[in-house]
């Protein structure tokens, strides 16, 4: 059964009997049923065009969700991918740190031994020094007590005492150990003397 249109309600005409209803009240009656689809039909019509308006802002977001999701996801790969690189370049800054951490440590090792070898070469001078200096010391001892002194000597050697006249370097002890001797004061110091073995 085919549905009845506006249309078909303003153009229905019913036929005429004496027993029938009144004929203003049906029109009346037909003009409000009229009036009231009119109504609906505009309703309907503007609810359609709102549905038509909503399932397009749907669609819309929709597009709008898949976007940011496929941006979520991209932003968490980048983020994984900058989390990586971030701890990747930190243990290579912690390597780095570490080999030049042991190579100034190997430095520093390389220094100290090379100080503490210096040290020793400076103490081993030291200890050369001080043995040259107590040999040096031991025989210009050992020259002078074997060397006379006093009136004996004095009188013995009277050509061997003169006065501010320096000794060939035949009369010292052979090395240069007796030169600083030889400027010895001896007896009463205004006389400078000079001693031959």
């Amino acid at each position: 059964m085919a549905k009845i249109t506006i249309i078909d309600i303003q153009h229905k005409e019913f036929k005429k009997s004496l027993q029938g209803f009144d004929r203003n009240e049906v029109n009346e009656f037909l003009d409000e049923i009229i009036e009231t689809l009119e109504d609906e039909a505009q309703m309907r019509t503007a609810l359609q065009g709102e549905i038509a308006d909503l399932r397009e802002r749907l669609s819309h977001f929709k597009a709008m969700e898949e976007s940011l999701q496929s941006t979520l996801l991209l932003a968490q790969r980048t983020a994984d991918e900058v989390k990586a690189a971030a701890h990747k370049e930190a243990d290579l800054i912690k390597q780095q740190a570490r080999f030049e951490a042991q190579r100034e440590i190997s430095s520093l090792a390389d220094q100290i031994y090379e100080s503490q070898r210096e040290a020793q070469r400076h103490q081993d001078t030291a200890e050369k020094a001080k043995s040259e200096l107590r040999s040096l010391l031991m025989s210009h001892l050992a020259i002078l007590e074997r060397t006379p002194t006093g009136p004996a000597f004095a009188s013995a050697a009277p050509a061997a005492v003169e006065t501010s006249t320096p000794v060939s370097s035949s009369a010292s002890a052979g090395n240069g150990e007796t030169d600083a001797l030889e400027q010895l004061p001896l007896g009463n110091g205004s006389q400078r003397h000079l001693i031959v073995e």
